[in-house]
């Protein structure tokens, strides 16, 4: 058996205007997706959604993998088993993570030699077969790890301090939020284009004051950039309580993760504050998940081949 796992993401900026190619900056969180893989007779997939074979209902990311791989090196059957920590629909990557789990535990099985940036390029393709469109930068941070400026792709520091994810455990659909800031960028382009360019700026100067560890200052632009989130209409009453609570109990900053419209929202938080933001969080009527940044993108956590 191996099991491969691979960490879910937040956005500290940009989301939505990086699928116009505007900069944004993701980083890699320490909750992960597992996957354990072993031969077997037959295709099995378990999770906690249920046991099945190929099915793009229930398992279609990981359907669409255990496919792609066949057509690279044919096998009789495999058995794959799937555990994470990461809530899905929550705008935290999880579908990345599954997927870049799933390869990576095929890579090592078949003894494929892919590298790391092919588990990315291979990811992203299924991505977006899967969701119609998608942004490489989930598929990409969940690879490599770290904290990395999209689309340069170069690695940032880290934040050193604190994350509190707040989760609405409101399902939110990416491929419909992105379909409504297209509608909303077709009808107003003079408006909406530079709101997404101004959130692209916010990256931009994000990374310098990651690189001076100025996080007041860092706070500071992330509430900006919920503010022209706000703006093009993919927030929710849900995350704004969560991000309004959260700063009234001490985040320097917060905002969405993800596309909005649900999902999480997350706090850049200091040692001090980490117990009464997560309380503020849970009293607004969110689930809080404390964590912070991690360099360890997917890897192989067992392989007994």
């Amino acid at each position: 058996m191996i099991t491969c796992s691979a960490p879910a993401k937040v956005y500290l900026f940009g989301e939505h205007a990086v699928v116009y190619n505007e900069s944004a900056i993701c980083c890699a969180i320490s909750i992960r997706t597992r996957v354990n893989i072993e031969y077997s007779e037959n295709i099995v997939i378990n999770s906690s959604l249920g046991t099945t074979g190929i099915d793009y209902e229930i398992h279609p990311y990981v359907s669409a993998v255990v496919e792609k791989i066949r057509k690279k090196s044919p096998y009789r059957g495999v058995s794959i088993s799937i555990e994470s920590d990461i809530p899905v629909g929550s705008g935290l990557g999880s579908s990345a993570a599954v997927v870049v789990a799933t390869i990576c535990a095929f890579n090592n099985l078949l003894k494929l030699g892919m590298d790391k940036e092919s588990i990315a390029s291979l990811g992203h393709s299924i991505e977006k077969e899967i969701q119609g469109s998608a942004s490489a930068a989930d598929t990409y941070v969940s690879t490599m790890g770290g904290t990395i400026s999209i689309p340069m792709r170069q690695h940032l520091k880290n934040p050193r301090c604190n994350l509190v994810i707040g989760n609405t455990n409101v399902f939110s659909s990416t491929g419909q939020l992105v379909a409504k800031v297209a509608s909303l960028k077709t009808i107003y382009p003079e408006v909406i284009t530079p709101i997404l360019s101004t959130i692209g700026k916010a990256s931009l100067r994000g990374e310098s004051l990651l690189e001076n560890e100025d996080y007041r200052a860092l706070g500071e632009l992330m509430d900006v950039n919920q503010g022209l989130l706000e703006a093009i209409g993919v927030s929710c009453n849900e995350l704004s309580r969560l991000i309004h609570s959260s700063r009234a109990a001490g985040a320097l900053g917060a905002k969405i993760t993800g596309a909005g419209g649900g999902g999480c929202m997350v706090a850049l938080v200091g040692n001090e504050n980490i117990d009464a933001i997560s309380r503020a969080i849970k009293n607004a009527g969110g689930v809080p998940i404390v964590t912070g940044v991690t360099d360890s993108g997917v890897r192989v956590d067992f392989d007994n081949e």
